[in-house]
């Protein structure tokens, strides 16, 4: 009798039934299933014994698991982001397991029987028809195979040759590449309606699953002691050796004790050992190498007692902890409070009461450092994931963790996905950081759903920051979160002096091109020469920010987004940071043919160039986008800068928040509002958080430490209050400021971006999704828009946008998925965001 399945496959698509003869698959187990012409790995949902009515049921072809793949509490979690953040069960699904987990099919041609006698051509355009089939008679190709063997073809052969010029092979060589492989797909899919082609589906294992190395194992009849008699003595040594090692061991562990591979090959020969494999773990700790004083740094930490406060915040942690019921608490501490002392002590707490822990940090950049405080804690029972690693260590971390080798996971966002059984503690550190909020489809944000996560496990959730966004101190003031404060630095080490420039001053005394003021100028100079560490950061990486003609004002401008390129000038590239569009950097106009370009605007390049010709000796390093491509770089650069072999540390808002380093004395801010004039009502709160964050980086040894903050806007109260370092006197203003335009944390807001070839097509489609909101959402839900998105070009696409304003989530989502199901052609061109960070 067969069963009917409910299997949510890992694409843009709601759950979709399939039938089941044989063993049912439980629910979260893996199942390969046919959609459309393709072949997909799906996961079993539910279990029914009708399908439905107006359902359209397929067999499934093939039940990879007997049990669970997918923890119940994933899944749970996944239907959580599906329904809120309105999108697809399978997108969420995607975000939630490991690489690998998914079969893929590749899809073969092979000539069918009529097509083994391949028609006459009646001309050059159809010449290219034999020799497709003639290729795929005996043997199934895939298409890109025969697109690329047709083009050989055509360049070699004068048959081929002839087709070429006969298919419209003019112009240049990427332009004649493009028409030729356009040619050769419609033929195939002429052949294929002509029944003369055949296109099946063939799955394809996952390209890099278990990692295993080759062994030579003891055999049945190697295990009896009765045989050494008649071995050699390195034999019987060998054979010994085998015997203690219950995995087998590789020819250089053999070499090592003592053998060689002669040897074992003996004892294959006489049927006392047999090759095998060993499955290896891909340790990701390895790969990065050991973080340089770790051991050092946490042995000096834990011989420093607890300040009072740390004291009292952990004790009543605890005490919720043990409740054993979901309770949300905001700990609220300035920098260098010591909240990862606070962490480490009350997870080694949870952890002795037999439930695990989740450590969430906002940067790839940070992991390395808070894994190897815990790791230091709690041995190898500590796992990381995160994006940056291989696809090979993320799936075998996964499965560590899902095995319950694992006590305590750290990661970024993605984490929060992390099969953990028995979860007893979730910790979001930085908590208000906007790296949290994903980007892409699905668009969740991962302090939200940690929230979640904890709340189904009945577990206690931290959220960690010395400046809280708006909406979490929001819900610890309604009573919803349990605020708790630590209000003065570990060994009553001072906050920094923050100093303000006004850069308006410098600008008429210095002239147009000052970079460093002459106050952090002098405090660098003098800084460096007590041997003392600064951090100089700008939040916009690259040398320049646009190329300008001064002759006729042009500038250099992507031609798929609507932005200036930015100067990269190491590389003598302009490049698009959006769409990663690049040219090389002209020396003349390209409107008007003038030689008179310059650079507008500075990048981190820029800062760390004139730091080096100011300050020649000073050894200086960068870290941005740029600089930490390459996996490990950013280890690399901040253990010298721990090291003293590195002076002065230039970088973007990575380097604000969650780094300690003792020696830094000085921290200069070279544009504080560089974030101010974008359209977006988040920009003051992200601008008091950056400046607060770096200040804090400043002072955090025995020495007192020093901000210096150059601005053209000093009267702007996102920098008055950083100055002073004030977070009860910004929010009280910022929140004042939200409360009467109407935006969050005071309503919810859902964001709905619409795309088009023109941009008359983008607003008038985002007008007819508006006018639709507007008649069926309730008056509770305002609307507003559409208009032309501030980023009005993104990747070639024209955008606009319109958004959904109110205080009852559920009706606004209501809405907006009715109105999209109402219009699916619209509906494939809208990015919906429910909680926005950015408005652009």
């Amino acid at each position: 009798m067969s069963a009917f399945l409910t299997v949510a496959v890992p694409l843009p698509l709601d759950p979709l039934t399939y039938r089941v003869s044989g063993p049912v698959p439980p629910r979260g187990a893996r199942v390969v299933v046919p959609l459309g012409r393709r072949t997909v790995t799906g996961c079993v949902l539910g279990i029914a014994d009708t399908p439905g009515p107006h359902v359209v049921v397929r067999d499934t072809l093939d039940v990879l698991d007997d049990e669970p793949y997918v923890p119940e509490e994933v899944l749970a979690l996944a239907a959580f982001i599906a329904d809120y953040y309105v999108c697809s069960f399978g997108d969420a699904l995607s975000a939630a397991v490991p690489p690998f987990a998914w079969l893929s099919s590749r899809a073969r041609l092979r000539a069918t029987e009529a097509g083994r006698t391949p028609p006459t051509a009646v001309g050059p355009e159809q010449a290219i028809e034999q020799p497709l089939l003639e290729w795929t008679t005996d043997r199934a190709c895939t298409e890109d195979g025969l697109v690329r063997r047709a083009l050989r073809w055509a360049a070699v052969t004068p048959e081929g040759r002839r087709w070429a010029g006969a298919a419209g092979a003019a112009g240049g060589a990427a332009a004649r590449r493009a028409r030729l492989q356009a040619a050769v797909r419609r033929t195939v899919r002429r052949l294929e309606r002509g029944g003369l082609l055949d296109r099946t589906q063939q799955a394809r294992p996952p390209s890099v699953g278990e990692k295993t190395i080759k062994v030579t194992m003891v055999t049945a009849s190697g295990l009896d002691a009765a045989v050494d008699a008649a071995l050699t003595e390195r034999q019987r040594e060998a054979l010994a050796a085998l015997r203690r090692a219950s995995e087998g061991l590789t020819t250089r562990e053999a070499v090592a004790g003592g053998s060689s591979a002669t040897v074992l090959a003996g004892l294959v020969r006489r049927g006392l050992a047999t090759p095998g494999v060993r499955r290896i773990e891909r340790d990701p700790f390895l790969a990065d190498g050991p973080r340089r004083g770790v051991a050092e740094r946490e042995a000096e930490k834990a011989g420093v007692a607890l300040t009072g406060e740390q004291s009292s915040v952990l004790q009543q942690c605890m005490a919720l902890a043990g409740a054993g019921r979901f309770r949300a608490v905001v700990l609220h501490g300035v920098t260098g409070s010591g909240k990862t002392e606070v962490y480490r002590r009350l997870a080694a707490h949870v952890r002795e009461h037999g439930r695990t822990v989740l450590i969430l940090v906002p940067e790839i950049a940070l992991t390395p450092a808070v894994a190897a405080t815990f790791r230091h804690t709690f041995g190898d029972r500590v796992a990381i994931q995160h994006s940056g690693l291989s696809a090979g260590e993320r799936h075998d971390q996964w499965h560590r963790i899902r095995r319950g080798a694992v006590d305590v996971v750290v990661g970024t966002r993605s984490a929060v996905f992390a099969p953990l059984a028995r979860l007893g503690l979730v910790i979001v550190d930085e908590e208000h950081d906007t790296s949290y909020k994903q980007e892409d489809a699905p668009r969740y944000h991962g302090r939200d759903v940690a929230l979640v996560r904890a709340r189904d496990a009945q577990a206690l959730v931290v959220l960690g920051s010395a400046t809280p966004a708006l909406e979490t101190f929001q819900n610890s003031v309604a009573g919803r979160y349990e605020r708790l404060t630590m209000e003065r630095r570990v060994l009553e080490r001072p906050l920094a002096d923050v100093q303000v420039v006004d850069m308006r001053e410098e600008y008429a005394a210095e002239g147009p091109d000052v970079i460093l003021s002459r106050r952090l100028h002098t405090a660098l100079e003098q800084r460096l020469s007590q041997g003392e560490q600064a951090i100089v950061l700008l939040n916009r990486r690259g040398y320049a920010a646009a190329v300008v003609c001064r002759q006729c004002g042009g500038t250099l401008e992507c031609p798929n987004c609507s932005v200036s390129l930015t100067v990269h000038f190491a590389a003598r590239q302009a490049r698009c940071h959006y769409c990663d569009h690049t040219v090389r950097v002209p020396e003349s106009c390209g409107a008007c043919g003038a030689p008179y370009v310059e650079y507008v605007g500075i990048g981190t390049e820029r800062v760390e160039a004139e730091i080096v010709r100011r300050f020649p000796g000073v050894r200086v390093a960068r870290v941005d986008r740029d600089t930490i491509r390459r996996r490990g770089a950013i280890v690399h650069v901040l253990d010298r800068f721990a090291a003293r072999e590195v002076d002065v540390l230039v970088g973007t808002q990575m380097l604000a928040k969650g780094h300690d380093f003792p020696a830094v004395t000085l921290v200069g801010v070279i544009s504080a509002d560089v974030g101010l004039g974008l359209a977006d009502f988040r920009a003051a709160e992200r601008t008091f958080q950056l400046l607060t964050q770096v200040a804090g980086r400043a002072g955090r040894g025995d020495r007192r430490g020093e901000a210096i903050v150059q601005t053209l806007v000093p009267e702007h109260y996102s920098i008055r209050f950083a100055r002073t370092q004030d977070y009860a006197g910004f929010f009280e203003a910022e929140a004042a400021f939200r409360r009467g335009l109407r935006y969050p944390p005071f309503v919810s807001m859902i964001n709905l971006v619409v795309t088009g070839r023109t941009a008359r097509e983008a607003v008038g489609d985002a007008g007819v999704l508006a006018a639709d909101l507007r008649r069926i959402a309730p008056p509770a839900v305002t609307v507003l828009g559409p208009a032309v998105a501030p980023l009005q070009r993104l990747r070639g696409e024209h955008r606009a946008q319109c958004f959904l304003k109110s205080r009852d989530r559920r009706a606004m989502n209501t809405a907006v998925r009715r109105v999209l199901a109402s219009r699916p052609g619209v509906a494939r061109r809208v990015t919906v965001d429910v909680d926005p960070l950015t408005m652009l």
